[in-house]
């Protein structure tokens, strides 16, 4: 039975992969008939691939220092290293493909959106190249529209599909990864407890990205907004602002790879988290354990979740295979053939939603088979467990939107802010983060009740599976938008017509969307998660409560609820010193390098580049390790039952931070958008400069500090889970 359960998830852990190569093979067929596109694309690639190599050979060591004490720890031995060590390959190598296929897809994406563009539209950009010239030569494909239909017709579709190419390739890597990862671990050591171990090494490395990623992109943001928009002026992504590389290079090393690794850790970990309860839970009244019935489930919904997600991408991308086919019997289903005909006209918002929630009924559908399968006198029960995970990530993603989209009050709100000065926009961004908490806890809750009830921590441990279960399709959804992003400033720097830069500003400001409807889907899996693994280590640990008029109990309730307030206070601390770096040597060149706002000297943009790689590598390193440390060392000196007040305390205070930072921070990043795109006197006003200094508080709150508490919470979890022997 086992070998049948590896089996069928490195199969469809391969699926994944193969889509993933199919999709690549399709992009690498797109090229850049643009010479500065092809060259700033070059220049970032080549910046992230070296950050990323630096990066990695500084995580080499530490990888290897806890393989070795895990070999030499009392009950662990070789088994857990093997796990620890791939789970940390497999986490490295999702980022390191999802950070090189991003890089290759910039460019593609700037020039498809030139490239669909009219003809006379296109001439405005003859003064940085002849694109005539450029379409004859050698390198470069002709620059007219691709002679096809539906979503591909107009500039917009182009760059959608060359840019949700690049970003479903990431999302399927990672699933892929995640599964295959898995099964050859439990392949060759045929045990749940040490295969918990590859969770650990997936979440080390994942802290580490996200951690120093985002301190590396946020350092080079806050310096180019604040002296190249507020004090200088220029336009975003300027090529006279020295930052700008860095800024982009940023884009690709935080929301790319920090973002991969996260998500494969969290994709990971919901699936052991699983596997370790539904190996000793029993439905029955003899108390008979499920065994590896409930090992299989969890992997089955993972691989049915690589099917619907691959399903739904299928329906947004028409380069994808089958996809044609694919839409086609999703036409004949009742009411579906206008929402077809929409996506393929070429609405980006409606078909990235609508390939999320196609995947999301399938996921659905899935389930209610494999329920029946697995447990047939309790598959209702099971069923309603995984859906209410489902339903209410999806629900958090809503509130999450609407808490963040510039479309709604409360974004709308806080650009109104700027007309009484930055003081106020910081506040109503800080009250819209806190009061954002609310209803997003209350569905944690709901589902965790719900789940509890009808099927026990096994089935809050399969919620939190079911909320992650379409990670392919969402990381795809999510990674899609760095790219657009990134194409934008390639845009902007190659000075091409003004019409690419607003498609481009377009599709970024969907993917901004959907990323935070993303990260509030992972705020909430995270809970679910860490409570699972929470459940598994008191069982590993043979606690039967958590006493908390334990006087050890509440010494480790309250360092565990400090512990998120710390790893904030570190990362946000290092983004304003790099930031406070970066913003004094923009200063310095644009005072001390003639010509350069003439636009006559190129500025030394190599330096803002060493000024961000060497404040994400020596910042890391401190709430990295802590993560680890702290655990081990509460376990050690206070006992078991104080290490488990210290996973509950930094729950609750880790969930509610990582709700707050997150939701603060894309208010303000939207409301600023909002003002550029020509409310509250737009771009240039003392209202725009206001909005630029909230958006770069929000900075290291949305995509440094926020993020990474999910990672945290869960590291410390499954760092006690594995350690439980010793304690």
């Amino acid at each position: 039975m086992w070998l049948f359960l590896v089996f069928v998830t490195l199969v469809f852990g391969a699926l994944a992969g193969l889509y993933a190569w199919t999709v690549y093979q399709k992009l690498e067929e797109s090229q850049i008939g643009h010479p500065r596109v092809a060259e700033l694309s070059s220049i970032i690639h080549e910046g992230a691939m070296a950050f990323l190599k630096k990066e990695y050979s500084w995580l080499a060591p530490f990888v290897g220092v806890v393989a070795v004490l895990l070999i030499a720890a009392p009950g662990l031995g070789l088994g857990s290293a093997f796990a620890f060590v791939l789970g940390a390959l497999c986490s490295a190598t999702a980022g390191w493909i999802g950070m090189y296929v991003a890089t290759n897809s910039n460019g593609r994406t700037t020039y498809a959106a030139l490239a669909g563009m009219p003809a006379e539209e296109k001439k405005s950009a003859k003064k940085s190249v002849d694109l005539d010239k450029a379409a004859d030569s050698a390198e470069a494909p002709t620059t007219e529209a691709p002679k096809s239909e539906g979503i591909l017709s107009t500039a917009a579709g182009n760059a959608l599909e060359v840019a949700f190419s690049g970003g479903s390739i990431v999302g399927m890597v990672v699933v892929g990864l995640g599964l295959i990862g898995l099964a050859f671990s439990y392949l060759f050591l045929n045990d749940v407890t040490a295969l918990t171990a590859f969770g650990m090494g997936a979440s080390s490395i994942a802290l580490f990205a996200r951690v120093g990623g985002g301190i590396y992109t946020k350092a080079a943001d806050v310096g180019a907004d604040l002296v190249g928009k507020v004090e200088a002026g220029i336009p975003e992504d300027d090529p006279r602002n020295p930052a700008v590389i860095a800024d982009n290079v940023g884009d690709n090393v935080g929301d790319i790879a920090g973002m991969g690794a996260d998500l494969f850790e969290s994709y990971v970990n919901s699936i052991l988290a699983a596997m370790a309860i539904g190996a000793v839970y029993s439905f029955t009244s003899d108390g008979e354990a499920l065994g590896l019935w409930g090992i299989g489930f969890p992997l089955f919904l993972a691989a049915w979740g690589v099917f619907s997600s691959i399903v739904g991408c299928m329906m947004i991308s028409q380069k994808a295979p089958y996809a044609g086919t694919v839409r086609g019997i999703v036409a004949k289903l009742p009411g579906m053939a206008g929402v077809v005909k929409r996506i393929e006209d070429g609405d980006a918002a409606f078909a990235l939603r609508t390939g999320t929630f196609v995947a999301g009924g399938l996921m659905i559908a899935g389930t209610f088979i494999l329920s029946i399968f697995f447990f047939f006198s309790n598959a209702f029960n099971v069923f309603l467990s995984v859906t209410s995970g489902v339903l209410a990530g999806i629900i958090i993603g809503i509130v999450t939107e609407i808490y963040t989209s510039g479309d709604y009050k409360f974004v709308q709100n806080v650009a109104a802010s700027s007309d009484t000065g930055t003081a106020t926009v910081v506040l109503s961004g800080l009250s819209l983060g806190m009061m954002s908490t609310g209803i997003p806890v209350l569905l944690i809750c709901l589902s965790t009740l719900i789940s509890y009830y009808l099927a026990g921590m096994f089935g809050v441990a399969v919620a939190a599976v079911g909320m992650l279960s379409i990670t392919g399709i969402s990381l795809s959804v999510d990674a899609y938008g760095p790219i657009a992003d990134n194409a934008g400033g390639i845009a902007e720097m190659s000075e091409l017509p003004e019409g690419v830069r607003k498609i481009t500003d377009h599709l970024d400001a969907i993917g901004n969307t959907t990323a935070a409807m993303g990260k509030g889907l992972a705020i909430g899996s995270a809970a679910l998660t860490a409570l699972a693994l929470f459940v598994a280590y008191s069982q590993a640990a043979h606690i039967d409560k958590i006493d908390i008029m334990n006087p050890y109990v509440i010494v480790g309730l309250l360092i565990g609820g400090m512990l998120p307030f710390i790893f904030c206070s570190l990362s946000i601390d290092a983004v304003s010193k790099a930031a406070g770096f970066m913003i004094e040597e923009v200063r310095r060149q644009f005072r001390e390098i003639p010509g350069i706002m003439e636009g006559k000297a190129k500025p030394d943009s190599n330096r803002c580049v060493e000024i961000s790689t060497h404040a994400a590598l020596t910042q890391m390193i401190v709430p990295g390790v802590m993560a680890i440390a702290v655990p081990v060392l509460v376990g050690f000196l206070l006992g078991k039952e104080a290490l488990g007040g210290l996973l509950g305390g930094a729950i609750v205070t880790g969930v509610m931070m990582a709700l707050f930072m997150a939701n603060s921070g894309g208010a303000w990043d939207n409301a600023k958008k909002y003002i550029e795109e020509g409310h509250f006197n737009g771009k240039g006003s003392p209202n725009h400069a206001a909005a630029v200094v909230g958006d770069t508080v929000g900075d290291p709150f949305k995509d440094t500090a926020g993020p990474a508490l999910n990672i945290l919470i869960k590291l410390m979890t499954v760092v006690a889970l594995v350690l439980a022997p010793l304690f």
